[in-house]
């Protein structure tokens, strides 16, 4: 059972229960991403039954009662066992979603796993797959990343950036990563047709996306960690595309300890988020 104080940022133990989630959010006019938790698989059968339960939650979402998709991990789908493997997994829970009406986001994790997310992201919406992938403002690459993305045809959910990486490949001061964040936003309002997330609870930064909204007119949307200024999520609703990044499943407790671990920024974040400030 999920204790209280976790239960807020986790939609449940079991896909039922994340669905049920996801119709509670669609009362509020609010879409749910849903992400089984795990990562970093090392067997070949732990990233094969995670990609058979995407492809049971893809035929599940599959019902007009619920607006919802799915959220992945490279290394859910077995990165960490070499590129074919991954690529052959996120190819049958792309085909699920086709078969399904269904979409499919593609998480970033270290700046070790961008290429072959990218590539992997490019190719299934150049095949005619409805995906999108996260892109890192954090990282010095990603103004180069949302120029590449502006002529495929995929969404992308711009972050901050949640990894620890070296300076020389990343802005590590937070001055510069916001100023970096503003940039790309930018960059991606004027350059793209829509298909962009704003994935921040920054409130300079959900107000920088309305002013590009209001000053080039690109279709956008705003994306929020489930428990995290779902106030704020809900207002926004009332105008705005607003979704829910929700995560499920049994292994919570390691996907809560990883989180506030990363960073010494996402421990005081999670605390701010309990408290709700």
């Amino acid at each position: 059972m999920i204790p209280p104080i976790a239960n807020r940022f986790v939609g449940g133990e079991t896909a039922p229960e994340a669905i049920e989630t996801a119709r509670s959010l669609q009362s509020r006019d609010v879409g749910a991403i849903l992400n089984l938790l795990g990562e970093h698989h090392t067997a070949p059968d732990d990233a094969a039954g995670d990609r058979d339960a995407y492809r049971d939650l893809l035929a599940d979402l599959d019902d007009p009662g619920v607006r919802g998709c799915v959220s992945v991990k490279p290394s859910q789908l077995g990165l960490d066992l070499g590129a074919d493997t991954f690529r052959e997994n996120a190819s049958l829970v792309v085909d699920a979603a086709s078969d399904h009406d269904g979409f499919v986001w593609f998480d970033m994790e270290d700046h070790e796993t961008t290429d072959v997310t990218l590539d992997a992201v490019e190719s299934f919406a150049r095949d005619g797959h409805d995906v999108g992938v996260c892109l890192q403002a954090n990282l010095r690459r990603t103004a180069a990343d949302v120029e590449r993305f502006a002529d495929v045809p995929a969404k992308i959910r711009l972050v901050k950036g949640a990894y620890d990486e070296p300076e020389e490949i990343a802005y590590t001061n937070t001055s510069a990563v916001n100023d970096a964040y503003r940039d790309r936003l930018t960059e991606a309002f004027q350059s793209y047709d829509g298909g962009i997330a704003v994935g921040s609870h920054d409130e300079a930064m959900i107000e920088h996306a309305i002013e590009c909204h209001d000053e080039y007119g690109t279709p956008f949307e705003f994306q929020f960690l489930a428990g995290v200024r779902e106030d704020r999520l809900f207002e926004l609703a009332e105008t705005y595309e607003c979704w829910q990044y929700v995560p499920y499943g049994d292994r919570w407790l390691s996907y809560f300890y990883r989180r506030v671990m990363e960073r010494k920024e996402n421990a005081l974040f999670a605390l701010r988020a309990i408290l709700g400030r």
